[in-house]
């Protein structure tokens, strides 16, 4: 007897579809915050997924490895990404006061590995993969298997003497990824994105397309252009000479603590004669706080940018990585930064850091704070009298802004589930453990990483969400747990039927679960057929007596009666 066990009612705790269905139709249960156990069902389905994603690795000759999950500290306190990482990650102790984690990934033990085996600049290039359980302290875990604190990833780690070859061996990732999410039946789409804590240059994820995805992704109208909006970056204007624009002036500005009421009394008095003033005439100061890995204590930080946007913190936090940013509240502590009506004229004197938004340049003059209550000032120059310790991509990315690839199409948002990400790592690893291999010239020979992940178990999760209507799953054939589901639409001679015609398919060479429920209604049976969503659906019924079973397409709904004897032919596409 099978260990299927559907629910008539959607769990209260699902957010979802992927995560109601999963749990709906019996493919797993909750076992914990963030983790689950994967029954008959999901196990199947993970594992024609594993089997599809390690046939691309291995078809552009990456090897199989193993690294043990359970790792000692030291190695990640040699990178760094012991305080990087942060709470990010599991940390324990063995009996003996040594230090551990439960890994979030590897590169670490893949340069460690490369550096115990490979001596000569004649065992590259190599590239080592493995799939393998991960484990991240997910904050909170929601909408099962796309945000969990432990799940199946597929991790490859490149090896190449010079960056030439990393590129080579980057695209032919990019290519291998491109094919295995085809076979998985996904509609994704190739974006440009943010290394974060793995560091490197260049870095694509592929995103699987879906309104519920975490992540927002833009693409242009005019050109091919597309990246995750925290990698988006913004034209700049050119710069002026600061010295052009008129003085600056200070104007009484009462009760105007917001954009809105400010602009809205500045048209009104015609502030240094204009009113035509906008929201992004104005210079916004958000103030902020960050923290560096490793440190208790925070540091002060604003960011100006043009006040028709609001900070993004996942694309301000994307840009400071590994160093956290977190809201500022603590304006009693700070009595000279005047809480909606500051300006950048005082923060080189205060010590305090501020970065600008792109769009700041010298030469632009804003109506922005003059750090007074009840005051703004007008012509406040960036350059002259303000000089910024930086840029940085904090602004929120809105439909509509040009494109920084062709400048002439327009930026459209769409929503995304990550389902691989790919790396330029370079020598960031190597460097750190001192991997070194003798030369074709006779010296050493520091190779440069990439490195490839796939997050298995998600991509379930993301072919779910792609893959079903209202009434459940509908499982592309690629990844289906089973060919066909057997429905006896009665007992006796319809029961015995179905279990014969299950032996004979089973016999031709198709995964075959067969519905042999005597204690339910034909009707339960096939609202959970639906709802498991296999492929193909056989259903042997009243027709039976006339040598008829009916065959249903899970897809398109098509339903045909076929002849018995033909079923099997049919079927096996023999």
């Amino acid at each position: 007897m099978s260990l299927i066990r559907t629910l008539r009612e959607d769990p209260t705790d699902a957010e979802v579809p992927s995560h109601r269905l999963l749990l709906r139709a019996g493919y797993i249960r909750r076992a914990a915050p963030g983790g689950y156990t994967w029954l008959p069902l999901g196990r199947l389905v993970l594992d024609r997924v594993t089997e599809i994603v390690r046939a691309g690795m291995t078809a552009i000759g990456d090897q199989e490895v193993h690294f043990p999950a359970l790792l000692p500290a030291e190695p990640y306190r040699t990178s760094g990404r012991w305080t990087e990482y942060g709470d990010d990650i599991f940390t324990l102790a063995d009996r003996r006061g040594a230090e551990h984690l439960l890994a979030p990934t590897h590169e670490e033990l893949a340069a460690l590995l490369v550096k115990d085996l490979f001596t000569s600049y004649r065992d590259f290039p190599v590239t080592l993969f493995q799939i393998q359980t991960k484990f991240r302290d997910e904050a909170r875990p929601r909408a099962g298997l796309l945000r969990g604190r432990e799940f199946l990833m597929k991790d490859a780690y490149s090896f190449d003497l010079d960056d030439a070859g990393l590129r080579v061996a980057y695209d032919r990732h990019r290519a291998a990824y491109q094919e295995i999410f085809d076979r998985l039946g996904l509609d994704y789409t190739t974006v440009h994105a943010t290394s974060g804590a793995m560091g490197g240059s260049a870095s694509e994820e592929f995103l699987a397309t879906t309104p519920v995805g975490e992540d927002t992704y833009v693409g242009c109208t005019d050109c091919d252009y597309a990246a995750n909006t925290e990698a988006v970056t913004t034209p700049a204007p050119a710069a002026g000479d600061p010295h052009v624009p008129p003085a600056t002036e200070v104007h009484d500005t009462p009760e105007t603590p917001t954009i809105a009421s400010l602009v809205a009394l500045a048209n009104d008095r015609r502030l240094a004669g204009r009113s035509d003033w906008s929201a992004a005439d104005t210079l916004k100061n958000v103030v902020l706080t960050v923290r560096r890995p490793g440190r208790t204590e925070t540091e002060l930080l604003v960011v100006g940018l043009p006040g028709d946007r609001e900070v993004d913190l996942k694309r301000l936090a994307a840009a400071l990585a590994p160093a956290t940013v977190d809201v500022f509240d603590a304006w009693d502590a700070y009595p000279e930064l005047v809480r909606g009506y500051l300006g950048p004229q005082i923060f080189a004197k205060l010590g305090v850091r501020y970065l600008v938004d792109p769009r700041v340049v010298p030469g632009t003059a804003w109506l922005t704070g003059a750090n007074e209550p009840g005051r703004h000032a007008t012509n406040v120059v960036c350059g002259r009298d303000f000089v910024p310790d930086g840029t940085v991509e904090a602004a929120e990315v809105r439909a509509g802004d040009p494109c920084p690839a062709c400048t002439i199409g327009r930026l459209t948002m769409r929503r995304g589930i990550e389902i691989g990400h790919i790396f330029q790592l370079g020598r960031r690893y190597t460097d750190a453990f001192a991997v070194d291999v003798l030369g074709p010239q006779g010296k050493p020979v520091r190779p440069t990483m990439g490195c490839y992940g796939i997050g298995v178990s998600r991509v379930v999760a993301a072919i779910a969400e792609q893959h079903h209507d209202d009434r459940g799953l509908v499982w592309p054939t690629s990844v289906a747990p089973c060919d066909v589901h057997l429905v006896a639409a009665g007992k006796g001679p319809q029961l015995d039927a179905a279990l014969a015609l299950g032996d004979r398919l089973a016999e031709a060479g198709l995964r075959v679960l067969v519905d042999d429920r005597t204690a339910v209604s034909a009707g339960v049976k096939f609202t959970d057929a639906e709802l498991i969503g296999i492929p193909r659906t056989v259903v042997v019924g009243r027709r039976l007596a006339d040598g008829y079973v009916e065959l249903r397409d899970r897809a398109t709904g098509m339903r045909t009666e076929l002849p018995v004897a033909d079923l099997v032919e049919n079927l096996s596409g023999g």
